[in-house]
């Protein structure tokens, strides 16, 4: 079969639909079309249904109960209420003597869905603890445990970072929170659907996904609140009509639902057997950059990682001039929601990296329908690409005679 271009690897900013999913959304666009609100006839009772079963979808996929799903337009929806519903319910009132109204630890490469939130409560009167990951790109529970203090409310970890995909200590983090008796909310948005996910397993109180991520429709999320030992209680930041249990307000989006629990139907059929393949090709895509390109560098832990994710360093590169040199292939610098700014990535930062290997760095993001050829025609524009840029660069010139860019005074002019 012959390859078609372009060829799509920025899969960790959104996926396409997968035909499955829309062939169950499509009735609910139009034969089905009811609000699941109304319960006085027979298309309210349809759409009812029909959220009901994507719920049981959607727990079944991560071990919750169907009554612990909260519908959202999203991820970053679900993060602000989660942090903030949690900060407002179990924080103190504010003072006029500007008191600590609660302790909240994360992380310094959260998605922005969670670093902002945490920002704008630190504002508020919260203090705020940010963990910077180790340089594979993993957050230990012995790093959250030396920043839990008497006033700690809430630990927000993410699962799987969405930029280098590497795997943090979730489990021993739950674990740690549990003993503690500090609730524990995980940004699940790449792992759900991609790797087991479980939130009994894993101590989990609140956790959140989001379907455009596992092949379903944008603008259709959930959250995850735990019922029982403990019962999570959350302020709503969204008021009017008491949907959701009184915690999220809104005409519920059914056919984004019912794509999102379909999405979630098919990733825990196909997840094994799909995890084995993109393992496969993404450790193909790696080793066949690197082994060609002896400066380029692997992102993160090589073995704890997402199975479809890759980040690679290509030093004395200009990341935007990479992408630029392959216009035939999709895939990033950063999140797809900072990759419209010319900063370098704060993900890549909070690992060590200096602001140069930082603006040098791709993600290749893999789907169930990446191919050997497709990644083999990647590897060689990569390569290519990159050596092509290299052959201008007076910097990396300079690198091969041997000097040391460091001791070098640059001049003004």
């Amino acid at each position: 079969m012959a390859l078609e271009l372009p060829i799509y690897m920025d899969n960790n900013a959104t996926t396409p639909v997968d035909p499955r999913v829309l062939d169950a959304m499509l009735p609910y666009f139009q034969g089905k079309f009811g609000n699941a609100a109304s319960r006085s006839h027979s298309f309210g009772w349809a759409a009812e249904d029909a959220v009901a079963k994507a719920r049981k979808q959607v727990s079944s996929l991560i071990g919750a109960s169907p009554k612990e799903i909260i519908w959202t337009s999203g991820s970053t929806e679900a993060c602000n209420l989660a942090i903030k519903g949690v900060a407002e319910m179990y924080g103190k009132p504010r003072t006029d003597d500007g008191a600590c109204r609660g302790h909240i630890i994360t992380t310094a490469y959260e998605h922005k869905a969670v670093l902002d939130p945490c920002k704008r409560l630190q504002r508020e009167g919260f203090d705020v603890s940010w963990i910077d990951p180790q340089e594979n790109g993993i957050i230990t529970a012995e790093q959250v445990a030396e920043q839990i203090r008497e006033d700690t409310i809430l630990v927000t970890v993410m699962w799987a970072n969405n930029e280098i995909g590497t795997i943090n200590e979730i489990e021993k983090i739950g674990k740690l929170c549990k003993e503690k008796g500090i609730l524990f909310f995980t940004d699940a948005t790449q792992a759900v659907g991609k790797i087991t996910v479980n939130v009994e397993e894993a101590g989990v109180d609140l956790l959140c996904g989001s379907a455009h991520k596992i092949y379903g429709p944008k603008g259709a999320g959930f959250l995850y609140v735990r019922r029982r030992k403990p019962r999570v209680r959350l302020s709503p930041i969204i008021d009017g009509g008491g949907h959701e249990r009184g915690m999220r307000s809104g005409t519920l989006n059914v056919p984004g639902i019912v794509g999102l629990g379909e999405a979630c139907e098919i990733a825990g059929k196909e997840m094994v057997e799909e995890t084995k393949k993109l393992s496969a090709l993404r450790d193909k895509l790696i080793d066949g950059i690197v082994s060609q390109l002896d400066m380029a560098v692997l992102n993160g832990d090589k073995e704890k990682r997402l199975p479809q994710t890759a980040n690679i360093s290509f030093p004395y590169v200009e990341g935007e001039s990479l992408m630029m040199a392959m216009k035939d292939i999709a895939v990033s610098s950063g999140s797809a929601c900072t990759s419209a700014s010319l900063e370098p990535s704060y993900v890549l930062k909070s690992l060590g990296l200096g602001d140069e290997l930082a603006h040098s760095s791709i993600r290749f993001g893999l789907s169930r329908w990446s191919t050997e050829e497709e990644v083999d025609y990647v590897v060689d524009k990569v390569v290519k690409a990159v050596e092509h840029l290299l052959a201008m660069s007076p910097l990396y010139d300079m690198v091969k005679e041997g000097i040391d860019l460091s001791t070098v005074e640059w001049g003004s002019h």
